[in-house]
């Protein structure tokens, strides 16, 4: 059987999409033809969607692999957050942060008070709002970045892990006080986040207040310098106040009651 011109047109499209990684063109084109012909689109309007749709899947895989390499150990929403139940201070200052323009800004986001607040959901939420925006992030918590840290010294691999720490757009460090460390292990944490002072954005969880920093450095001049660099032109929001976390298990609690 003879291959009409059509057909020879189709297979032309297909093997260039395929060449050029084009797989939704690949995926949606005889669709998008069909629709095209039902309506009698232009040339013009029947190419503009057809890249329209592998535009929109590329960047749909672009937010989703910004989220993926930004390593968060939980998935939490802004959009999710009972935001009555917050500290007032964070009631008053999350809109201002929901703008992101501290990552704009190059500025710190220090997120300080007890347990349960919302201070990990916060954090966590704008990460991946900046993500979904186009923003490089990446998430740990301090006792692993200081432990990363000492085991790229150790491999000589140093000096690579400092340019990528550099570069993040944005670098969240949760639980800072949960963990002392020792003389080495605060020197290198003080040196690390100063490369990014003033030049791009940190997030820091505490539950301490920067009275008792001092707890985790053990020493009063490093510990001087750490508050004095992360707080210079910073958003500090003061997160103490009755426990997010305990009036979900609250809640949990009562419906399992109910069930």
């Amino acid at each position: 059987m003879s291959v009409t011109p059509r057909q020879k047109w189709h297979q032309l499209i297909m093997a260039a999409a395929k060449e050029l990684k084009l797989p939704m063109i690949r995926q949606h084109l005889e669709e998008q033809v069909t629709e095209a012909m039902q309506k009698d689109a232009s040339y013009e309007e029947f190419l503009a969607l057809l890249l329209q749709q592998e535009w929109d899947a590329r960047k749909e895989s672009a937010r989703y692999n910004r989220i993926r390499r930004a390593e968060f150990t939980h998935k939490k929403y802004l959009e999710s957050l009972s935001v009555g139940d917050l500290p007032p201070d964070a009631q008053k200052k999350l809109k201002l942060l929901k703008s992101l323009a501290f990552i704009q800004e190059g500025r710190n986001v220090i997120l300080a008070g007890n347990a349960g607040t919302g201070k990990t959901h916060i954090a966590i939420g704008l990460g991946i709002q900046a993500c979904l925006e186009g923003y490089k992030v990446w998430f740990t918590t301090v006792p692993l970045l200081v432990n990363q840290i000492k085991e790229c010294r150790s491999a000589q691999t140093l000096r690579a892990f400092q340019n990528r720490f550099e570069k993040y757009d944005l670098v969240i460090a949760d639980e800072m006080g949960y963990i002392s460390f020792d003389r080495e292990g605060a020197e290198l944490l003080f040196t690390h986040l100063s490369l990014r002072a003033g030049r791009k954005a940190t997030i820091i969880t505490t539950n301490l207040s920067f009275e008792r920093w001092g707890e985790i450095f053990q020493d009063p001049v490093m510990t001087a310098a750490m508050i004095d660099r992360l707080t210079h032109q910073a958003y500090i929001v003061n997160m103490n106040g009755n426990s997010y976390r305990m009036k979900e298990t609250k809640e949990w609690l009562e419906q399992q009651k109910l069930s």
